[in-house]
């Protein structure tokens, strides 16, 4: 059974998630504020964290650095603040996705369900091979497959699918991948990342138009889905 943890100041949202957690088989720790998060965190061990960013003591990025000090557990940001740059300076602090309130329980509860798997395999790297449903990308090789067949793909390409290889299923912010297939001071470079994700999109997705693998999130970044 997995454990998360909620961390949220209205009590009546946090008893709602929970639950709705525990009726699909999760074990439930709440806290109220960033204090008793940060001493529930070393108590219980959750898998995963839900993490408000409007706590009364603390603020969440402040909670979001306590928590990345000395562990890695996967952090679920479910907060009001909306605009890009507080999502990106929660990504920038540790978190793993964003969550905007008001949201849809049913996305939540599949964020929560991919962030669970992620905390299971926490520490391990992905294996060679990356497997989607319509390729797979051999890490060892550099060989990214449709069934049997090799994909050409350019070294930008191909260097950009490896970062998010690497993140399969993590929220990667564009920063981050600007800096890691670009280099520093690409940071602002963000069309560099329109035009290459087009073209992987067209090599790789049974339908471009309706990418089911490779995500974008709006004003943040991309995420490689399997």
């Amino acid at each position: 059974m997995s454990r998360i943890l909620i961390v949220d100041d209205d009590v009546a949202l946090a008893r709602a998630l929970g639950i709705n957690l525990r009726a699909r088989g999760f074990d439930v720790a709440i806290a109220h504020d960033g204090r008793e998060a940060l001493e529930l965190l070393a108590r219980v061990q959750p898998e995963v964290v839900v993490l408000d960013l409007g706590l009364p003591d603390l603020d969440g990025i402040e909670v979001l650095h306590g928590i990345r000090g000395w562990n890695p557990v996967p952090v679920l940001v479910l907060s009001a603040r909306s605009t890009s740059d507080e999502k990106v300076a929660a990504l920038d602090a540790g978190a793993d996705d964003y969550v905007t309130k008001p949201f849809e329980m049913n996305e939540l509860m599949a964020r929560i369900r991919a962030a669970s798997r992620r905390g299971s395999l926490a520490g391990a790297a992905p294996g060679p091979v990356v497997e989607t449903a319509a390729f797979t990308i051999d890490l060892a090789a550099g060989v990214v497959r449709r069934g049997t067949d090799a994909i050409r793909l350019t070294p930008t390409e191909y260097h950009l699918l490896e970062v998010l290889a690497r993140n399969i299923g993590r929220l990667v912010p564009r920063e981050q991948l600007l800096r890691d297939v670009w280099g520093a001071g690409y940071e602002r470079e963000g069309h560099y990342l329109r035009v290459y994700m087009a073209q992987l999109r067209r090599k790789l997705e049974p339908d471009p138009g309706a990418p089911r693998h490779l995500i974008t999130e709006a004003g943040i970044g991309y995420r490689l889905m399997p």
